[in-house]
């Protein structure tokens, strides 16, 4: 039982892990990258789609993005849904290839998306600590279902102690990356 709880606080706290990767991957650096437009959805014949069903997207030049697009009449809806986004890119059409070019980012621009992932590594951090929490809870449940002894109880806090631990360094590991990212010219 102490495993299963331990192997499920884990897991959810590896998953965590990933969310907090995927929420850095949208803030954008100075340099492209195909992961920026993920999470963009095109209305395309009336259903909002992944933009990476629409188009094959790459990099060119380091800086800038080209999206093949498959079909013609989604050109214009990819357009506005990358205009629409929250990334304030504007792509230029070219026949069937829309091109982004990613102005450089200005000192004062990249500290703010320092403090934006600060909070995102907040958060993950937080959500670590209540994973840490519940099972720590499920743990004093068994041993007061007289389940586990109380020193078994110890022992499995203190290894949710270090599990926790070491996903909160892994956490701050991924943010000093990402600043470190965001500081390059």
């Amino acid at each position: 039982m102490i495993n299963d709880i331990q192997k499920d606080a884990d897991q959810r706290m590896d998953k965590t892990i990933d969310s907090f990767k995927s929420d850095l991957a949208k803030v954008r650096t100075g340099r492209a990258h195909p992961s920026l437009l993920e999470h963009i959805m095109v209305p395309y014949y009336g259903v909002d789609t992944p933009i990476n069903q629409v188009a094959s997207i790459s990099v060119q030049e380091g800086r800038t993005l080209l999206l093949q697009i498959f079909d013609k009449g989604a050109i214009e809806a990819t357009e506005k849904a990358i205009l629409k986004s929250d990334l304030g890119l504007t792509p230029s059409v070219a026949g069937q290839v829309l091109r982004i070019t990613l102005p450089p980012l200005t000192e004062e621009r990249r500290k703010e998306f320092i403090k934006v992932v600060k909070g995102e590594a907040e958060n993950a951090k937080v959500a670590v600590r209540n994973i840490r929490r519940d099972a720590n809870n499920s743990l004093k449940e068994l041993e007061k279902e007289k389940e586990i002894s109380e020193d078994e109880l110890r022992r499995a806090e203190d290894l949710i102690q270090k599990l926790t631990d070491a996903k909160v360094a892994r956490i701050d590991d991924i943010l000093a990356e990402k600043e470190k990212e965001l500081m390059e010219i």
